[in-house]
């Protein structure tokens, strides 16, 4: 018998995969669910149960969460990246490493085929099928949900045909979770009029009041929340757990996909959010303005061909050598103070601000120049602006 791997979630179109490739095509079906980080280990075990209830052969949980940290997200911090000005990103660039593990998989056992869930009309169809071509040329592509022009409705009948019961209830909304955010997905977002309902987040409000944060970053990278180390994921899960009860983090991205078409997605993402913004104000005090200028044409980039399935082109790998070396002097501590739904950036400690010069305090006094300097100055720039003007009267 011939085998497929499906990259397997434990959602509905995953669901209805695992028994269409077995049912209808009569493949031996190996499910690989690739962790981003969002799972614990009581939901793998969850996952694991579907997978093999449903009728695969074999399941493996693959976890990648370090590897996406490592060549993924700590260069999406240095490039204060979110996607027009509001989403970091989550899914989207989870899923090259995702598919990467897929097709590792596939040639470790010997698969003819690679399978995944994604429908017509969105960006995952594109990131799976590219990574696929590129890296797994040999193997045959099946994407049963996309080619059946499937509803979820469809999907569910067909399950409950085959003996399936879940809480369907619960799978009205197509949630994709990773240390890097969740992705929330359902009928409201497929119109411009409406948003998402207060229930369709996984994390509820849970807290009141205000609460301080302090974040602490050495060379760009998060090292201590609130005086205690602890680096990379330990430090992105530590914000998480103290700023999702504030349900904050929340929002509805509007955006061009792959495909070209618009579409909208919600999310949740409270530490993304906050270590951006917290990254980003550090920046602005370490940082001189050509810095900051071309970090953000080319976080922007980053960020843009990450989201366009892009990850492997070789300009990726210029660009991050490029953010690295930008953020040997971002080094110093945060303070942002929480409340439902909202955050605040309050300021910053740092041996590397730009502001502790000396020089001069802003608006009050300055020690390095005088005030003929400044007239002197002043007119040397303004000597452009004189002539345009003498000449072609725009004003």
């Amino acid at each position: 018998m011939e085998k497929v791997v499906l990259a397997y979630s434990g959602g509905l179109d995953t669901s209805y995969c695992v028994k269409y490739l077995s049912e209808e095509l009569g493949l031996e079906v190996y499910t690989a669910l690739a962790n981003t980080g969002g799972f614990s280990t009581e939901e793998l075990k969850v996952v694991e149960e579907k997978a093999y209830a449903l009728g695969a052969k074999k399941h493996v949980n693959l976890d990648v969460t370090t590897d996406y940290y490592e060549k993924c997200i700590k260069y999406m911090v240095f490039g204060n990246v979110l996607r027009n000005h509001t989403y970091p990103i989550s899914v989207s660039s989870e899923r090259t490493f995702q598919a990467l593990a897929i097709v590792n998989y596939a040639n470790e056992i010997g698969a003819q085929y690679i399978a995944h869930g994604s429908t017509g009309a969105g960006n995952d169809q594109v990131r799976f099928d590219l990574c696929f071509n590129v890296f797994a040329p040999d193997k045959k592509i099946i994407t049963p949900t996309r080619d059946l022009k499937l509803s979820r409705e469809e999907e569910i009948a067909y399950l409950k045909a085959h003996g399936v019961s879940y809480d369907w209830k619960k799978m009205e909304y197509s949630i994709n979770k990773g240390v890097w955010g969740t992705s929330i997905g359902g009928k409201e977002t497929l119109q411009a009029n409406t948003n998402l309902p207060e229930e369709a987040y996984p994390s509820p409000l849970q807290k009141a009041g205000k609460e301080m944060l302090e974040i602490e970053f050495e060379q760009g990278e998060v090292v201590a929340v609130n005086g205690q180390q602890g680096k990379r994921i330990e430090a992105i899960r530590a914000i998480e757990a103290i700023a999702s009860p504030w349900a904050i983090g929340r929002d509805t991205h509007v955006g061009d996909t792959i495909v070209g078409i618009k579409g909208r997605v919600g999310f949740e993402a409270a530490a993304p959010l906050l270590i951006i913004k917290a990254h980003e104000l550090l920046e602005k005090h370490t940082l001189t303005k050509w810095q900051q200028y071309w970090k953000e044409q080319l976080g922007n980039w980053y960020g843009m061909f990450l989201h366009e399935a892009m990850y492997s082109e070789p300009v990726m790998r210029d660009i991050e050598r490029f953010l690295e070396n930008s953020q040997r002097n971002v080094s110093g501590k945060v303070k942002i103070q929480l409340r439902p739904y909202h955050f605040d950036l309050i300021g910053i400690e740092s041996v590397h601000d730009l502001m502790n010069s000396g020089f001069a305090e802003y608006g009050e006094m300055n020690n390095a120049w005088t005030s003929d300097d400044v007239k002197g100055f002043t007119k040397m720039i303004a000597m452009p602006l004189k002539i345009y003007n003498a000449v072609n009267h725009d004003l």
